[in-house]
């Protein structure tokens, strides 16, 4: 795809409805829950944002940056983040995102991160699974990857429920409370998708 101005574009920054969970895009009025969010030790550690657990346990981002990085997420042509909202409550949970796009490769990389409120009742497993749907029919991407760090099963079992296969590990690739974590790669592709779908 491409932009207005005639540079490549992941497209128009959609809003994908699934049975639990709604993607939207961002505002800068969710800058003050995804700063809460991003409070979280546990998000602090799964996402590999910290070294140790006591910088985990003490993250607090300046308000000012996510009210700036939220606020122009829209915006962004070479990128897609989306807001990950529990339809039950309404309530923000997290983030889904493709960036890394790699137009000529028809690539991109997978991220994901969700707060305390939104763990544990499928609400992951069904945004990564909507926001893969987008990037195969919608905006035509080939392959979806990512990195995983090797303490979170909990995040490679979704991402092979949802079609990822392992393709290597990165060892020792993130230095946590002073012992070496490998980072696990997967990828989707999409002919993958398309036979699960």
């Amino acid at each position: 795809m491409t932009s207005s101005l005639g540079a490549p574009s992941l497209g128009s920054v959609p809003v994908l409805v699934g049975e639990l969970t709604l993607l939207r895009p961002f505002t800068v009025d969710d800058a003050d829950a995804m700063a809460e969010i991003l409070r979280d030790p546990e998000v602090n550690r799964l996402t590999g944002s910290v070294r140790t657990s006591a910088e985990a346990e003490a993250a607090a981002p300046d308000l000012d940056r996510p009210r700036e990085w939220y606020g122009s997420r829209s915006d962004q042509t070479d990128r897609l983040d989306l807001a990950v909202v529990d339809r039950e409550t309404g309530t923000l949970v997290g983030e889904v995102v493709l960036n890394d796009w790699d137009p000529d490769n028809a690539s991109c990389n997978f991220r994901i991160l969700l707060g305390p409120d939104g763990r544990g009742r499928g609400l992951g497993t069904e945004a990564t699974r909507l926001l893969l749907d987008h990037a195969f029919a919608a905006i035509g991407l080939h392959r979806v990857s990512l990195g995983v760090l090797a303490f979170n099963p909990r995040a490679q079992h979704v991402y092979a429920r949802a079609g990822f296969v392992v393709e290597g590990v990165e060892r020792e690739a993130h230095l946590f409370d002073g012992e070496w974590v490998d980072s696990v790669l997967m990828a989707v592709l999409d002919h993958e998708w398309a036979a699960r779908r």
